[in-house]
């Protein structure tokens, strides 16, 4: 069995948004398209939204400066809801690599997919108020772009 093969049924198996995105036909030579109507891209665009909403929401009302909030169910429940996230990014960063489409997208939904847990970990080890404030821009910024890399109007390659 090919290593496409057995990453493609690894994938389809893990989530179903990814086999819907994965059957897509390929993309015609030469003409940019947009995944962002793809389940699995939607589904992205829709997590990320969210979470960036949490992140701001927390930013606004300082609530991340409470005693106890990164032990509290809502950031557990954040962590957990943002590393799916993450593999999901990876996902679509896999299915562009196997389509042979989309170099740009593909290298950035990698990269989102590695900050994530990154930018999270940043939040929660922020020793001050300010150095945590900081910490969620950072990660609001991070989910902000992953809408936007998945929305932007595909461009031809040069």
């Amino acid at each position: 069995m090919s290593c496409g093969v057995a990453l493609s049924i690894a994938l389809m198996v893990s989530n179903p948004a990814v086999a819907q995105a994965a059957a897509q036909p390929p993309a015609a030579p030469g003409a940019p398209t947009s995944v962002a109507g793809e389940p699995l891209f939607a589904d992205i665009i829709a997590r990320s939204t969210e979470l960036k909403a949490l992140v701001d929401g927390w930013a606004a009302s300082r609530a991340a400066d409470a005693d106890g909030f990164f032990a509290g169910p809502i950031f557990t429940g954040f962590k957990t809801r943002a590393e799916a996230l993450s593999q999901l990014d990876m996902q679509g960063h896999l299915i562009l690599k196997e389509r042979g489409t989309d170099g740009d997208l593909k290298c950035i939904l990698r990269g989102i997919s590695e900050d994530i847990p990154k930018k999270v970990a940043a939040v929660q080890a922020a020793p001050t108020p300010a150095e945590r404030a900081v910490a969620l821009s950072e990660l609001s910024y991070l989910l902000n772009d992953n809408v936007e890399v998945i929305t932007a109007p595909p461009q031809p390659e040069v």
